[in-house]
């Protein structure tokens, strides 16, 4: 017998023997475990929020993030009667003791505020009331209105004492709309990674967060709105594993009078919506707060301001540790035109 047969013979069946294990090895990964993701809708903070699980058939984990939403919506909500904000806000400048997280929250707005030097400002309640523009059927305040609307706003007059929050102004009144929605998605995922599922997406009216990769090892590809598009068109698409994606964009909610279109993101300085020649921002970050706050402060500061903001992002110790973990910061501008410039 021949010894180098015998040892090819070896080599062989060792080959074969790989073969079949990577061959089984696949089809248990790809079909005997391959579960159908869960996903469920529901409606909190005035917009619909969507949930998609990869990696578990729990559906009570979706069920206790809309729980979680539920929460933070008696939190901070301004038009909910009895939630913190509502209170704060109709306090006529008296002390109000908010739960921990709210309080926590309108630090990180006092914090945008400084590093955007008033851009985004969470005092602009008043204004927001004035122009309505959700319910705006065409009607533009009087200047006299907004002009005594602007007196009240300035976020330095927010006093946070521990739980306490106090407007030095009492006319003055919150909006955490540029900054809550993003919040509550990163409560959400941290919930979610805590309780073991980290494959899936939160989609937050818009706000996209993506939680890991999918069960199959690829990215998750996101399309951006095309501004003014017909429903579902995208403009582009990005390509993301665990990521927050955040659109700020004069499209999502407006009225248009003579021409003009009026929107939701209002200048804390004029009293009038943004008018910088910019269709939306788009923001891809670690966190979806981040990328809720500098999506605004993008928009707002057009398209040069903003590239400029990004690039050497002004210092500010209470957001320090956060925006520090941001290494991949990127940002999408969208002009009126809807040609597109990438920050990176």
């Amino acid at each position: 017998m021949n010894p180098n047969n015998d040892k090819r013979k070896k080599i062989v069946i060792a080959l074969v023997l790989a073969t079949i294990v990577v061959i089984l090895t696949y089809i248990f990964n790809n079909y005997v475990f391959k579960q159908e993701p869960i996903a469920k809708n529901s409606f909190y903070f005035n917009t619909i929020i969507a949930i998609q699980l990869n990696d578990t058939t729990d559906e009570s984990l979706i069920d206790d993030c809309f729980q979680i939403a539920d929460t933070y919506e008696h939190y901070f909500s301004r038009t909910l009667k009895g939630s913190d904000i509502y209170n704060i806000n109709h306090a006529g400048g008296a002390p109000v003791k908010v739960h921990e997280e709210t309080a926590e929250l309108i630090r990180y707005g006092i914090a945008f505020g400084e590093l955007s030097d008033g851009v985004f400002d969470i005092s602009i309640g008043a204004l927001t009331d004035l122009w309505d523009i959700p319910n705006n059927d065409g009607t533009i305040p009087a200047q006299a209105d907004i002009d005594a609307a602007l007196t009240t706003v300035d976020y330095r007059q927010i006093v946070v004492e521990g739980n306490t929050v106090t407007l030095k102004n009492p006319d003055a009144a919150l909006d955490l709309g540029g900054i809550a929605k993003g919040y509550v998605a990163d409560r959400m995922r941290e919930y979610l990674n805590a309780h073991g599922s980290d494959e899936g997406f939160i989609n937050l009216g818009g706000n996209v967060l993506t939680l890991g990769q999918k069960a199959n090892g690829e990215t998750y590809h996101i399309g951006i709105r095309k501004p003014f598009g017909e429903d579902g068109e995208t403009i582009t698409a990005v390509d993301v594993t665990d990521r927050s994606i955040v659109t700020s964009g004069r499209y999502e909610r407006y009225f248009e009078k003579d021409g003009r279109i009026y929107h939701h993101i209002l200048d804390p300085k004029t009293g009038y919506p943004y008018d910088n020649g910019l269709n939306g921002v788009t923001i891809l970050s670690d966190s979806s707060m981040v990328g809720d706050a500098l999506s605004t402060i993008c928009f707002a500061l057009g398209q040069e301001k903003g590239t400029e903001f990004l690039s050497s992002m002004p210092s500010n110790d209470f957001l320090q540790p956060t925006l520090a973990a941001e290494t991949t910061l990127q940002a999408i501008f969208i002009d009126e035109n809807n040609d597109m410039t990438i920050y990176e």
